[in-house]
């Protein structure tokens, strides 16, 4: 192929899976080197597949690392709606009546913003908690894409009260080391639903201040308080691991 003009070989590698490109494709020639680690090939795939970023740059690292993000990127929260009951929370603490799932809109509760979800977490009059740990390297995140691209770490949860009572809800964010040290913390103002509320889905988020390399962090903890009839949903991507400029 080195008869072909550099804009033909550039889509011809573009249909190429982009694991195969960056492990096999790259290794052919210097040719093939330099087109994978430009940035024409990976900007004509984001085009391909739908992938558009705020920023201009054309810088041919942020690029690559902004297109296997954002293939990647999803909810790496499992069951964050209660659709398999309690399943692959941890740390779960019942106070009072202890953790329930209900089906929306439930008793004195307003549909959700989203269609898609059915069902969500409820607590009851003592405070409750359930906690859950996404290891990123099991989740397909390896070392040499979290260094090059020191993404950021995206928190999105949804809380509600029943319009005839009160409650209180708290959102906690732990970035951990592979040994489990705290390299930052986050914890919401505690929100105070009084009785008599509108019951409507208010939504909390969070971004990591500061990106981290694979060789440092190694897990988020995502954890939730709530004292009352409190309703939570994880919809939305709950926990996502995002490219820095988007």
């Amino acid at each position: 192929m080195e008869s072909l003009p550099e804009a033909v070989l550039i889509r011809i590698l573009a249909s190429i899976p982009a694991v195969e490109l960056v492990l096999v494709c790259r290794l052919v020639c210097c040719q093939w080197k330099n087109l994978v680690d430009g940035a024409a090939l990976w900007i004509l795939k984001c085009q391909q597949e739908g992938l558009t970023r705020a920023d201009a740059e054309s810088d041919a690292e942020n690029w690559q690392s902004f297109y296997f993000l954002s293939k990647k990127r999803k909810n790496l929260i499992k069951n964050p709606c209660g659709e398999e009951d309690l399943e692959h929370w941890g740390e779960v603490e019942n106070g009072g009546d202890g953790w329930k799932i209900e089906e929306l809109p439930g008793d004195f509760g307003k549909e959700f913003p989203s269609e898609e979800v059915h069902k969500y977490f409820v607590t009851s009059y003592e405070w409750c908690r359930k906690a859950q740990v996404i290891d990123l390297r099991a989740e397909g995140y390896w070392e040499e894409l979290m260094d090059t691209t020191q993404p950021k770490i995206m928190v999105r949860d949804w809380y509600a009260g029943r319009s005839d009572a009160g409650c209180l809800y708290e959102l906690c964010v732990r970035l951990l080391s592979e040994n489990e040290d705290v390299l930052a913390e986050y914890k919401s103002e505690t929100v105070t639903i009084p009785q008599d509320n509108d019951a409507s889905w208010t939504e909390v988020s969070y971004r990591s201040p500061t990106p981290f390399p694979a060789t440092v962090l190694g897990s988020v903890l995502c954890a939730l308080n709530t004292v009352g009839r409190t309703r939570c949903s994880g919809r939305d991507g709950m926990v996502s691991v995002s490219p820095t400029a988007v």
